[in-house]
């Protein structure tokens, strides 16, 4: 099987999409220290792009959950693999992701978040896919709303590869 990438999304309309979105961030915290928290690997490069666009105080957080256990689909029940390095206890906190599908892993995180007290939490996807939602999760920002499709690139990884791609793209297999 030979691997073929569609481009959905270029890279000039995500950029374009996360300036919109810094400005949303940036009226709505007006002027506040705002924490961005990245679920990894997949939400790095969003994180990172949509931080130099944002015009207040940012400071950086990682988190690394795994939901998938045996399975290929995620079971929603998290194990926090890496925890963050602060607390956010009273801090505006952005949670950043690669993208919402089933919504489970989400919404479980956003719970436990949420019992550290933030003073504020909100959350930003660049990709929401709803056609698989299970779980109804409030997103704050969305980059774009995407149809069912495997998709890479931008973060995004199909076996590790592609997350370094600038747009998100349509993984095809083709026949050799």
């Amino acid at each position: 099987m030979k691997e073929r990438i569609e481009v959905m999304i270029s890279a000039e309309a995500i950029s374009k999409r996360l300036e919109e979105i810094a400005e949303q961030v940036q009226n709505d915290f007006a002027g506040e220290q705002v924490e961005l928290v990245c679920v990894l690997k997949g939400g790095v490069v969003t994180l990172v792009e949509l931080a130099k666009k944002i015009k207040l105080p940012v400071t950086l957080n990682f988190m690394d959950v795994s939901s998938y256990g045996d399975g290929t689909e995620s079971s929603g029940h998290i194990k926090i693999l890496r925890d963050l390095d602060e607390d956010i206890t009273g801090k505006n906190v952005l949670l950043v992701e690669d993208i919402i599908d089933s919504g489970r892993t989400l919404s479980h995180l956003r719970e436990l978040l949420l019992h550290r007290n933030p003073k504020n939490f909100k959350i930003c996807t660049l990709l929401d896919k709803p056609d698989r939602r299970v779980t109804d999760v409030p997103v704050d920002y969305v980059g774009f709303t995407i149809p069912d499709a495997f998709v890479v690139g931008y973060g995004l990884d199909y076996a590790q590869k592609y997350r370094n791609l600038d747009y998100v793209g349509v993984i095809h297999f083709d026949e050799d």
